[in-house]
């Protein structure tokens, strides 16, 4: 049976617990390749028994981060590419559906809605979780967002896949579910809330001319203080996170924390630069 000719790219760092289950998932795939970040877990044993491409990436501090450093250094051997995490697993309605949207000449990349568990549960209310993971070879970059090593974020993460022509949305989902626990939950968030209070006031002195009409809001919230009790207001109670029960009053607490650290980070960092 001919293989699905998508390149699946699975950027890595210490995924021993998530990668085994996302790989077995994506041996309809022509190509798979694993990009680690020199893992000291058994991620690369994991990835070369499921007979992917392993490469290393070593992180200068400065652009291209590991996503697009794939993009533009490594043989992808197909039109399109398809960027899944070690904690995403695609249904077999995803396999399905993108095999018949790729033959469609005027796209050029397609949204996807996640699936997301927390604390072992799905959750069925809340924002809905959209990012642009498979797109044509040639067509797009993750967007540039000069850090000169401020940040230890080696991996596109809030940065956005921008493409140019037109964009679909798929039908099916793919599945989120960290198997890593709240520790790590935690920890990676720390350290995304440092990423983005440094991203905020770098794009402060611009003005946020550059962004889309949502992070514009996101940050003039941010900078308003009112960006953490609004957005538990609006996931839990408008957005019926409730109805998820304890997993859906905790993941909202937790999001409202975090845009909390942001905040307080903002601060700390111009309290410091003004000493």
């Amino acid at each position: 049976m001919a293989k699905i000719p998508i390149t699946v790219i699975v950027p890595v760092k210490n995924e021993e617990v998530n990668l085994p289950f996302c790989l077995q998932l994506l041996g309809d795939f022509e190509q798979i390749i694993v990009v680690d970040s020199n893992s000291t877990d058994r991620t690369i044993t994991i990835a070369e028994e499921y007979g992917a491409e392993v490469y290393q990436f070593n992180w200068d501090g400065r652009f291209p981060k590991k996503r697009n450093w794939a993009l533009r250094n490594l043989f992808i051997r197909n039109e399109w590419v398809l960027f899944i995490d070690a904690d995403e697993y695609i249904t077999d309605a995803f396999r399905s559906e993108i095999q018949q949207k790729i033959k469609d000449p005027e796209v050029n990349g397609y949204w996807v809605t996640y699936r997301n568990y927390f604390m072992g549960k799905l959750l069925k209310h809340g924002y809905p979780f959209i990012k642009l993971p498979l797109t044509r070879v040639g067509t797009g970059e993750y967007e540039m967002i000069e850090e000169d090593s401020w940040s230890q974020l080696d991996m596109e993460v809030h940065e956005h896949l921008i493409i140019s022509g037109k964009t679909g949305h798929l039908n099916a989902t793919i599945t989120h579910n960290d198997y890593k626990g709240l520790d790590h939950y935690i920890s990676r968030h720390n350290a995304y809330s440092s990423w983005e209070a440094k991203r905020f006031l770098g794009l402060q002195k611009g003005g946020f001319k550059t962004l889309t009409f949502n992070q514009k809001l996101k940050y003039r919230l941010m900078k308003s203080g009112f960006l953490p009790p609004l957005y538990f207001i609006g996931v839990y109670l408008f957005k019926l996170g409730f109805l998820d029960g304890l997993p859906g009053y905790y993941i909202a607490k937790y999001k409202a924390h975090y845009f909390f650290q942001i905040q307080t980070k903002i601060t700390e960092i111009l309290a410091t630069n003004k000493n």
